[in-house]
């Protein structure tokens, strides 16, 4: 009887303490890396990434891109956290898009 108890409570103080995190396709993450505790690096982070989400699935899983490879995989949900940009790496993100968008309309125009 004590231990069902024990489990009830037990149960109840871990699902106070999980965080629910909604995701939304197109969001960048972090991927966290749980093979980095067999050789740990002092200063070295255990999130990989910015992914970009290509798709959520119910129950938590979520599938994500990693946008050099263009490879996809399902993840856990409670692995990954949303990727915070500094506002001058959006800007110049968006600058070098523009730019590029530019330098290929300028080479349509010497095509024709």
């Amino acid at each position: 009887m004590n231990s069902k108890i024990y489990k009830e409570r037990t149960k109840i103080f871990h699902d106070k303490h999980i965080l629910r995190k909604e995701f939304k396709e197109g969001e960048k993450v972090l991927l966290y890396d749980s093979r980095l505790h067999l050789f740990p690096g002092k200063l070295k982070s255990r999130w990989t990434g910015p992914f970009i989400i290509s798709q959520v699935f119910p129950y938590g899983a979520v599938e994500i891109e990693d946008p050099i490879r263009k490879s996809k995989f399902k993840v856990n949900g409670q692995r990954i956290k949303p990727y915070l940009e500094l506002p001058m790496q959006v800007e110049e993100e968006n600058n070098m898009m523009l730019h590029e968008l530019n330098e290929g309309a300028e080479n349509n125009n010497f095509a024709t």
